[in-house]
């Protein structure tokens, strides 16, 4: 196995996570047409269950009943 012949410095390891922590992204979030909670996209609303306008999931206070 290969092994370094000098050691990196601490500029170099500097710049590599720099690039690689800024493209990072958050998660896409969205508000929810219905109840207007914060949602992920692409995913049911936790709070009422809706998603694309149909009742896809039980919300969490239903369920809880």
């Amino acid at each position: 196995m290969a092994t370094p012949k000098r050691k990196v410095s601490h500029a170099r390891t500097s710049q590599r996570k720099a690039n690689w922590l800024g493209a990072l992204n958050a998660p896409a979030v969205m508000t929810c047409p219905k109840c207007g909670e914060v949602t992920l996209k692409h995913h049911a609303c936790p709070s009422c269950g809706y998603y694309r306008g149909h009742l896809a999931v039980k919300a969490k206070e239903e369920a809880a009943e």
